[in-house]
C-alpha cells in the first residue's frame, strides 16, 4: 500500500540542526552520565563508631557519582597491583575534595585527553589478560567517568607522578576545561601516583556542598570490599583484613555468619579464537535478627560498586538460599501440614554479598543494577552448592525459627477464617448459660466458669442475679496448645464460653462489647480442679492475653472445710488454716465437714464464695516466660513437663502471679501461686504412682528370686 501524501498549506519551517560539543552535552545532560541531578531519598545505611545504622538519607546521585569516579580509578589501579593506599580529604567548607593514590600514574602527555575527552582510557581491552592469564577486572569500562567529572567542575586539578619516567606534571582545568593550564614536567621525590583536587560546578549541580557522611560511607565500603588496600579519610584510617565479613560483624557481631568466600574460574574464547581464563571472586555472609519483622536487606557490591537497585547477583543468591532451606524443611512442613513462603525464610535477615569479576554489565553508567551473566550464574551456583549444606547443618535454631514463623502465619490465617465462624456463634443463644440480668452496664458483670453441672445448682441459689452469671464445664477443657483452630471451633464448650463473654477467636478483645468484664474460674480444691484452672488459663492466654493485663481473669477458692464452732460456721480453704484454728484456745470446734467438691458445699458455703468482694487475679510478670512455661506445661514435647512435675520443691515453676485485689477478705491471704501449687500436687501424685510401681516391681523380683533359691535347694 502506498503512503498517503500530506497536503500542507504555506511554507513549513525546517528543524534547526545543531552540533554540541561534549562539554555542553555533559553539563546539560548530566543525568545521562551520572544519574539524577536532584536530591532524593535513598534507603541505605550510615556508619557510626563501630556501628552501622539503616536509615533513609537525602541522596544526590550525580554529585556522589562525580566523586566516586575518581575513587574508582584508584581501585582499578589496585586491581592491577599498583596501589596500596588511597587518601581522601574534604575541606572544612565541604566544597573541595582531594583524592590521591600511590599507583604508577600514566604518561603525562595523555592527561588532557584522559580528563577532558570521552571514550579515553585504558580499560577498553575487555579480552586482555594479566600476567597470570586472567581477564582484567575493572570498575571503569566506558572512558567517561573522570572526564565527565572534570567537565562538570569549576576547578579540576590533576597532579600526575609517572613512575616509569620519574616525572611529575600538574594540569589545571577551569570552568569545565574551557581553560587548561599545565606546569612544566619535573622530577619528583617520594611516591608516584595521581592526585586530583576538584570543586564541582555550581552551574551544573546548583548545590556543590558534599555530604561528608555519604563520602565517608563510600570510602569505608571500598575498604571492606578491598582487603589489603588501606584508605584514609581526613587522616582517619580504614583497613579491614577480613573484608566484607568484617562488615557483617559490624552489623551484628553475635549473629554474623560467613556462608561462603570463594573463587570460580572459567574458560572462554575471545574474538581472536584464543582461550582465556576468567576469575570471579564471591562473598556471601548474613546476619539474622530473630525478633525482627522487617523484610530482608541486601548490601551488595560488584567490583566494589554498591548495587543499590540489586540485579542478577542478588536475585540468584536469594533464590538458591530460599530453595535450600525449603528443601531441607520439606518433610517437616508436610508433616505439620503447612506451606513455607519466602518471608518465613528471609524475615529479619541481612545479606552481605560481594562480586569481583571481569567485564560486569550494568543497566546504566550509574552502575546501580547488574544484568545477567552466564559465567556469574555458574559461579553463584558453585558457591551455594559448596557451602549451603554446611550452613544448614550448623543452624538448627534458625530452621526451627523458620518453622515457627510458618506455623504462626498459618495459625493467623486460620484465626482469620475462624473469626467469621466465631462471630456467627457469638450471636447464638447459649443454652447452658445462667445469665446475669443487668442490661445497661455489663462491665459490672462477672461470669463464673464452674466445674460440673452439679455446681450450677449451688451457684443459682447463692448468686447475685443482677451481676453474676455462670456456665458449667463438662469434664476437663481441651488443651489448646496441642489442638488446631478447627478443633477449637468444633468444641462446643469453648464456643459457649466465647459466646457468653463476647469474645471472638482471631480477634482482640472488644472491651465495649464484652458481656462480662470479669471471668472467674471456680473448680474443686483438688489436683483435678487445679488442672482445669491451668487449662482455662492456657486457653484465654493463648488468644486474649490482654484480658490478663486488665485483671479480668480470676480464680475463686472454694472452702475445703466448713467448721462449726461455738461462734458460728468458719470456712477454711487449706489444711494449714484448719490446724491454726485448732490451736486457738478461745475457739471450741463442734464439727468439721470436709468438702470433696463444689457439689458437697452447703448453701452457706456458696453464699460465702459468691458474696466475696474480690477474687484472686491471675497476672503475668513476663510475657516471654509465661509463653515458654505454657509451652512446657501443655506443648507436644513431654520431656520438659516431666522434669517440671518431678521437681519436688516446685522451684521456678510459676507461670503467673496470683494477686488478691485490695480489700480482699482474710480467707484469701493463704492463697499461693496457682501454677506452683498445681505443679507441686501433680508432682506428689506422679511420685506416689512411681513409688508404688517401684515397690510392686521390687516385690515381684524378690519373690521370683526366692522361688528360684528354694527350687535349687530341693
Amino acid at each position: 500500500m502506498a503512503i498517503q501524501q500530506v497536503k500542507r498549506r504555506g511554507k513549513t519551517k525546517d528543524a534547526e540542526i545543531e552540533s554540541k560539543d561534549q562539554r555542553w552535552h555533559c553539563r546539560n545532560r548530566i543525568t545521562l552520565v551520572f544519574g539524577s541531578n536532584h536530591t532524593e531519598e535513598l534507603d541505605t545505611y550510615i556508619y557510626g563508631d563501630n556501628s552501622l545504622e539503616f536509615k533513609t538519607v537525602k541522596f544526590h546521585q550525580a554529585k556522589s557519582k562525580a566523586i566516586e569516579e575518581i575513587l574508582d580509578n584508584c581501585i582499578d589501579e589496585f586491581y592491577r597491583g599498583h596501589v596500596t593506599e588511597v587518601h581522601t580529604f574534604l575541606s572544612e567548607d565541604k566544597k573541595t575534595v582531594i583524592v590521591e593514590d600511590n599507583g604508577i600514574g600514566f604518561p603525562l602527555a595523555k592527561a588532557k585527553q584522559v580528563y577532558s575527552e570521552f571514550r579515553t582510557g585504558s580499560k577498553f581491552k575487555d579480552e586482555e589478560t594479566d600476567e597470570k592469564g586472567y581477564l582484567f577486572r575493572t570498575l571503569g569500562q566506558n572512558g567517561l567517568g573522570a572526564a565527565a567529572t572534570c567537565l562538570t567542575s569549576d576547578v579540576f586539578k590533576a597532579r600526575i607522578r609517572h613512575f616509569n619516567t620519574k616525572k611529575e606534571q600538574t594540569w589545571t582545568f577551569i570552568d569545565g576545561a574551557l581553560k587548561v593550564n599545565k606546569t612544566t614536567p619535573k622530577a619528583f621525590k617520594g611516591h608516584s601516583g595521581v592526585r586530583v583536587e576538584l570543586q564541582l560546578a555550581k552551574e551544573v549541580y546548583k548545590n556543590v556542598i558534599i555530604d561528608e557522611d555519604l563520602l565517608r560511607k563510600r570510602i569505608i565500603d571500598l575498604a571492606y570490599n578491598n582487603p589489603g588496600l588501606t584508605f584514609y579519610f581526613n587522616k582517619e584510617k580504614y583497613f579491614y583484613e577480613n573484608g566484607l565479613f568484617d562488615l557483617a560483624k559490624r552489623i551484628d557481631e553475635k549473629s554474623a555468619q560467613l556462608i561462603g568466600d570463594d573463587k570460580f574460574v572459567y574458560e572462554t574464547t575471545n574474538t581472536k579464537g584464543k582461550k582465556v581464563k576468567g576469575r570471579i571472586d564471591m562473598h556471601l555472609s548474613i546476619t539474622l535478627d530473630p525478633s525482627s519483622d522487617d523484610r530482608e536487606r541486601f548490601i551488595s557490591f560488584v567490583n566494589s560498586t554498591p548495587t543499590f537497585d540489586g540485579g542478577f547477583h542478588q536475585d540468584r543468591f536469594r533464590r538458591i538460599f530460599i530453595n535450600s532451606v525449603k528443601d531441607k524443611l520439606e518433610r517437616h512442613s508436610k508433616k505439620e501440614k503447612i506451606t513455607l513462603v519466602d518471608n518465613d525464610v528471609l524475615t529479619g535477615m541481612t545479606f552481605i554479598c560481594g562480586i569481583t569479576m571481569p567485564n560486569p554489565r550494568f543497566e546504566s553508567q550509574t552502575k546501580r543494577k547488574l544484568v545477567r551473566d552466564a559465567h556469574l550464574e555458574k559461579g553463584i551456583e558453585f558457591l551455594m552448592n559448596k557451602y549451603m549444606d554446611k550452613f544448614i547443618r550448623k543452624n538448627k535454631d534458625y530452621l526451627e525459627l523458620v518453622m515457627e514463623r510458618a506455623k504462626s502465619r498459618h495459625k493467623f490465617q486460620m484465626l482469620k477464617d475462624a473469626s467469621k465462624k466465631s462471630r456467627k456463634a457469638k450471636k447464638q443463644r447459649v443454652e447452658k448459660l445462667l445469665d446475669a440480668n443487668e442490661r445497661r452496664d455489663r462491665s459490672q458483670c462477672t461470669l463464673f466458669i464452674c466445674e460440673g453441672d452439679s455446681a450450677i445448682g449451688g451457684l443459682r441459689s447463692a448468686r447475685n442475679k443482677l451481676y453474676q452469671g455462670g456456665i458449667a464445664l463438662k469434664g476437663k477443657p481441651m488443651n489448646v496448645a496441642q489442638a488446631n483452630i478447627k478443633d477449637i471451633l468444633n468444641n462446643q464448650e469453648f464456643l459457649d464460653i466465647m459466646a457468653s463473654i463476647g469474645l471472638t477467636l482471631g480477634q482482640e478483645v472488644e472491651w465495649d462489647k464484652l458481656r462480662y468484664s470479669n471471668i472467674v474460674f471456680l473448680a474443686d480444691s483438688d489436683v483435678d480442679g487445679g488442672h482445669i484452672n491451668t487449662l482455662l488459663t492456657n486457653f484465654f492466654y493463648s488468644f486474649w492475653p490482654e484480658l490478663f493485663e486488665q485483671g479480668s481473669i480470676q480464680i475463686a477458692k472454694a472452702p475445703l472445710f466448713e467448721v462449726e464452732t461455738d461462734g458460728g460456721v468458719v470456712f477454711l480453704e487449706t489444711p494449714g488454716q484448719l490446724e491454726e484454728l485448732k490451736k486457738k484456745k478461745t475457739t471450741k470446734i463442734k464439727a468439721i465437714h470436709r468438702n470433696k467438691g463444689l457439689g458437697e458445699m452447703s448453701p452457706d458455703a456458696w453464699k460465702y464464695v459468691m458474696s466475696r468482694d474480690t477474687y484472686t487475679k491471675i497476672t503475668v510478670d513476663d510475657k516471654k516466660t509465661a509463653k515458654a512455661m505454657l509451652e512446657v506445661c501443655f506443648g507436644k514435647d513431654s520431656n520438659p513437663r516431666k522434669d517440671l512435675l518431678l521437681d519436688q520443691e516446685g522451684e521456678n515453676v510459676s507461670v503467673t502471679r496470683t494477686t488478691p485485689r485490695k480489700g480482699a477478705k482474710t480467707a484469701s491471704t493463704g492463697e499461693k501461686k496457682v501454677a506452683k501449687k498445681t505443679a507441686k500436687k501433680a508432682a506428689k501424685k506422679v511420685t506416689k504412682k512411681a513409688a508404688k510401681k517401684v515397690t510392686k516391681k521390687t516385690a515381684k523380683a524378690t519373690t521370683k528370686k526366692a522361688t528360684k533359691k528354694t527350687t535349687k535347694k530341693k
